[in-house]
């Protein structure tokens, strides 16, 4: 095959950008640079990649055996997104229900400290975020997201299976005979053997495990049933992580109300054994739908290809890109990316370093090695990796926040009258009232919200997805600097009625709705950052990694998980001395410690973290807007060679 190429400068008998540099006087060698760098590539049929070429682009869905779909009418649309949407419910389920369960369960079963308890749990959560990369990567790199939900999903099933037998049978647990509340306050009660408590983590882990490689393909499989060559497809893809939210959020619901309730009245068994069956039906569903689900092939290992761009680069890291070895950037030719699964991506000024792993020189032949020469696609990968950091990194701060919530104010509403009217509600249900303020906001989303932001903004869905991530942001540190004001209310009530030492008893005359502002506040803040920060990654991410994409918002989510942990181990550390009879910050006795302390630490943290994130998103050009600007300047580039002709 033959060679097309764009070839050097000075072969062209042209002027080099460091000789044109002459010719303008105030004008620096790097503005010139960088203008021209953008110009030089070389498009050549020798190249042999690792991951093979002639693929169409990255938009072009298969079958389930990867082959084209001949009508796609019949396949994809809401109607598979909807069997999509049961399985993230029910794996939503299934979380929450083990982590507003779980805590109760270690503590009063297994007569764990509270304390350890919780910090157990948020590790669980965290490492099961965490590791939602492993599972976008496998996506992304070889088995498609399909078969990665579809193993992981059984491995799931199989954890919460484990965790069910565990709770039903007598030899897992210690002995509960003469385990009075009292007892259990004081320490008296019989503590899980260690064995217990590692035939516990191990079931418990596996679960995570098999969360790990759903959370990241869900959401972007539920995406890849729309066509992206469709005039509606921005309000589909808008609508469809509104919808996947809310199907979230049904979960959390459940979890926090139905499941509860089983507890209660059934015991742990049969409530661990209920969200094991929430999920084997929702596999089924899952299976049911693979006929018309839409799939996107595999690009091969997204790590192999990042660690190629940084070698590359390192190795021409001496390289000037005004050589006059300098023969072009590289590039396959046509419409078709070397990267299977894969469209093309314009080259960007960003992270020029990068830049000179796709920098070809004479020096490196006709056949170089991948781990010498990139295609400008394979380096702009790796850059959009990098530009994505920031903005899921900055959404840490919201899970951290989250996470507390969820056991700080369990204990804040254990003290508290939880009676409305003549029901009571248990003190685990409590967390169902964010997911009920986020089911309230969806409901009236494009109603309500849209139209009227739209009026301020004039973006067509309202606001941005950077912008609805910063609304979210900003909520979250309402809500957290209202649970500081609340919670110093409270702990000064129970003092001045009496009720110090007395921290398991609830003040009847102390509302637990008052949490409901904090609970809410919380909520509405979750459905602005996760939604819009999901989207947003799926939008941007590089079309072969995607999964990857959706895991940076699981990964975030994970780091939240463990930064609470963390904090409270400092926390606890720092402000507590046993020898002096000085409690804690976070005392197991909660009128004694100072939770409120804690929650204007987490609002200070939270307002330098909106700082950060607001200039990370103002920094941030969306790929649309790139790609209108290459455009542009493909146009007037043309206008001016043919006036120069």
């Amino acid at each position: 095959m033959g060679t097309r190429e764009i070839k050097s400068p000075e072969e062209r008998g042209e002027e080099t950008p460091a000789t044109v540099t002459a010719s303008y006087d105030g004008i620096s060698a790097d503005s010139i640079r960088r203008k021209k760098l953008g110009i030089y590539f070389i498009e050549s049929d020798d190249r042999r990649t690792a991951f093979g070429r002639g693929y169409t682009g990255g938009t072009t869905p298969v079958n389930i055996h990867g082959k084209p779909i001949p009508d796609l009418s019949k396949t994809g649309g809401w109607t598979a997104a909807l069997f999509i949407f049961g399985n993230e419910m029910a794996e939503r389920m299934a979380y929450f229900g083990l982590s507003v369960n779980m805590v109760a369960f270690m503590f009063y079963v297994m007569h764990r400290p509270f304390t350890s308890s919780s910090n157990a749990v948020n590790n669980f959560l965290g490492i099961s975020q965490a590791s939602s990369v492993l599972g976008g990567f496998l996506a992304d790199a070889y088995l498609g997201r399909y078969w990665t939900i579809a193993i992981f999903t059984t491995i799931y099933l199989a954890g919460l299976t484990g965790i069910t037998l565990f709770a039903t049978m007598d030899i897992f647990l210690p002995n509960q005979d003469q385990c009075s509340e009292i007892s259990l306050l004081l320490g008296n009660c019989a503590t899980a053997k260690p064995w217990q408590m590692l035939c516990l983590y191990t079931v418990l882990y596996i679960t995570g495990f098999g969360a790990a490689g759903i959370r990241p393909c869900v959401s972007s499989l539920g995406a890849d049933q729309f066509d992206e060559r469709s005039k509606d497809y921005k309000s589909h893809l808008d609508r469809f992580f509104n919808f996947f939210y809310l199907s979230v959020t049904i979960g959390a619901i459940i979890a926090f109300t139905a499941v509860v309730y089983i507890q209660i009245k059934h015991g742990w068994g049969s409530a661990f054994g209920s969200l094991a069956i929430a999920m084997g039906i929702s596999n089924m569903l899952f299976f049911l739908g693979t006929p018309i689900y839409r799939h996107r092939l595999p690009g091969g290992s997204p790590l192999t290809r990042v660690a190629q761009v940084l070698v590359a680069a390192f190795r021409k890291r001496k390289a000037s890109f005004s050589s006059s070895e300098l023969i072009g950037l590289y590039e396959v030719p046509g419409k078709l990316s070397a990267i299977k699964g894969s469209g093309k991506i314009a080259h960007t000024e960003d992270f020029r370093c990068l830049d000179k792993a796709a920098l070809q020189l004479k020096e490196d032949g006709a056949d170089p090695s991948p781990w010498r020469l990139c295609t400008v696609t394979q380096v702009e990968e790796v850059k959009i990796l990098l530009k994505l950091i920031p903005i899921p990194a900055c959404t840490i701060m919201l899970s951290m926040i989250l996470t507390e919530f969820l056991t700080l104010s369990v204990q804040q509403a254990y003290t508290m009258n939880t009676h409305m009217g003549r029901l009571k509600l248990p003190v685990t249900c409590m967390p169902v009232f964010p997911g009920l303020s986020i089911f309230l906001i969806l409901s009236i989303y494009y109603s309500a919200f849209v139209p009227m932001s739209r009026r301020i903004t004039g973006h067509p869905h309202g606001a941005s997805q950077l912008q609805r991530v910063g609304i979210g942001l900003a909520l979250s540190i309402l809500a957290v600097a209202w649970a500081g004001i609340f919670e110093r209310y409270r702990r000064n009530y129970a003092i001045k009625h009496g009720y110090e030492s007395l921290f398991l008893n609830q003040m009847s005359n102390l509302s637990a709705y008052w949490l409901l502002i904090q609970y809410c506040l919380i909520g509405i803040a979750e459905v602005f950052c996760i939604v819009g920060l999901l989207e947003f990654l799926y939008e941007e991410a590089p079309d072969a990694m995607k999964s990857i994409g959706s895991a940076y918002a699981a990964l975030a989510g994970g780091l939240g998980c463990f930064a609470a942990s963390i904090l409270n181990s400092i926390v606890k550390s720092i402000t507590g001395n046993p020898e002096k009879g000085q409690p804690s910050w976070l005392s197991q006795n909660i009128n004694t410690g100072r939770f409120d302390y804690l929650y204007w630490l987490l609002t200070v943290m939270s307002l330098i973290n909106f700082c950060i994130f607001l200039y990370s998103a103002h920094s941030y050009k969306y790929r649309a807007e790139q790609r209108f600007q290459e455009g542009e300047q493909v146009e007037t580039n043309k206008k001016d060679q043919s006036t120069t002709g």
